[in-house]
């Protein structure tokens, strides 16, 4: 009996509380939210509402940029080749290379993105050149970048495909034919990189394989074997050095 009337008297309660807490809520107005969609009487209000919808598009748009048009494209692949032919599966984790092929992406592209900003961005903001020479501006520096490392082959392959005149000139070369012709170009090069990275720890793999099969040791995985001897190859070869080396030195040849 006592802890029923313990339970009864607690419900009370609340309701009490609950009642005087919507009686409360309900005295008080409910704030109202107004949205007002005029016309501007000034040229600059309308400018400046088209430069922020023009800013969110490129930052909405900035993953897909830092991904086809700079040296990150190459720079995972080949990381994401030496992780698999190493077999360590989720070493190192997919955090640290994708920070790390940031990072040597902003040092690789540090003198484009430099003169980037000497010449396209710091002339806009101090309102030395229009948005639009602006943005062409900005476009040739990536354009001069994309075209350096895109093989001929690619680029013809898209012109081609839209019937377009070849080109006189970097600048006369479209973005639309010459971003898709320099990712499958990068893509054909972080698979050169990752089959030659593979080569050694294959000769690895097939010389653990036929030293148990000729053991009789059918039964045991082969991958338990020689993944330490993989690594120790990798470490006594300053492994990483070399990976990182070699991606520097694509960009400079």
């Amino acid at each position: 009996m006592k802890w029923k009337a313990i339970a009864l008297t607690v419900v009370s309660l609340c309701t009490l509380l609950f009642s005087s807490g919507t009686q409360t809520y309900a005295a008080e107005p409910i704030p109202g939210i107004d949205i007002d969609i005029g016309s501007s009487n000034t040229p600059g209000g309308a400018s400046n509402t088209i430069n922020i919808i023009l800013l969110i598009t490129i930052l909405s748009l900035s993953p897909a940029i830092l991904v086809l048009m700079t040296s990150f494209t190459r720079i995972i692949i080949v990381l994401g080749f030496v992780r698999t032919s190493l077999g360590t599966q989720q070493m190192p984790p997919n955090q640290v290379l994708i920070g790390l092929a940031l990072f040597l992406t902003f040092f690789i592209m540090a003198p484009t993105f430099g003169e980037l900003n000497q010449t396209a961005l710091q002339p806009y903001l101090k309102g030395e050149m229009t948005q639009t020479a602006a943005l062409e501006r900005a476009s040739l520096t990536m354009k001069e970048f994309m075209f350096e490392h895109t093989r001929q082959k690619d680029l013809k392959l898209f012109l081609d495909y839209t019937q377009t005149e070849p080109p006189g000139g970097i600048q006369d070369t479209p973005l639309t034919a010459l971003v898709p012709a320099y990712a499958i170009s990068e893509l054909k090069t972080a698979f050169q990189m990752g089959f030659m990275i593979f080569i050694p720890f294959l000769v690895i793999d097939m010389v653990v394989s036929s030293t148990l099969m000729a053991m009789g040791m059918m039964m045991l995985p082969p991958v338990m074997i020689s993944l330490p001897f993989k690594i120790l190859l990798f470490i006594l070869v300053d492994g990483w050095y070399l990976v990182v080396k070699s991606l520097l030195l694509s960009y400079n040849a």
